[in-house]
């Protein structure tokens, strides 16, 4: 059993459905490494959902005047999980903001403890996520493989910038994590 909580970043319909205007390219390859990981965390798992706010305030203004598909209310279709996590999620936790670093993860991670990241963005919610848990002191694990970004170069390059941060935030793949 892997020590830790793992905290499954927005697999969410909008990164998925190809016609998405937010469409993750590798979320397939993304969805696989997560399925692998599922197992090895039991009930020890978190799913975020990226989710508008009711009314933007400050810059989220200027960001969903650029993407006004988005302004929809939490049970809107596209913010729901992809089918095949759905009935897989312990826990879901809703965040108006790119990083799910809030107190309520905080708390489910615990004082001194691990957080493992998989999910999507890796150059957005993956890397916002990731760097603030640092900042409090939490050993933070990002998953490459299990990861996906808006596209392959700035997956990688958000993957460099987290290595960065080591020891605070480690990158891995899901065979060394928990084994092939």
């Amino acid at each position: 059993m892997t020590t830790g909580l793992l905290a499954v970043i927005d697999m969410q319909r909008v990164f998925a459905e190809p016609g998405s205007p937010w469409a993750t390219p590798r979320f397939t390859e993304a969805a696989a490494g997560v399925r692998r990981l599922l197992p090895a965390f039991a009930e020890r798992v978190t799913f975020t959902r990226f989710v508008a706010p009711d009314e933007p305030a400050g810059a989220w203004r200027a960001y969903y005047a650029r993407w006004p598909f988005a302004l929809q209310p939490p049970d809107a279709p596209l913010w729901r999980l992809t089918d095949e996590f759905a009935d897989r999620a312990p826990h879901i936790m809703d965040a108006t903001t790119f990083g799910k670093w809030t107190p309520e993860l905080a708390t489910r991670v615990g004082p001194g403890g691990r957080l493992v990241l998989a999910g999507v963005s890796t150059d957005c919610c993956v890397l916002s996520t990731a760097l603030a848990a640092a900042d409090a002191g939490v050993e933070t694990l990002v998953v490459s493989d299990a990861c996906a970004g808006v596209d392959d170069d700035s997956h990688a390059r958000a993957l460099d910038v987290m290595e960065l941060y080591g020891p605070m935030v480690r990158v891995v793949t899901v065979d060394q994590l928990i084994g092939a």
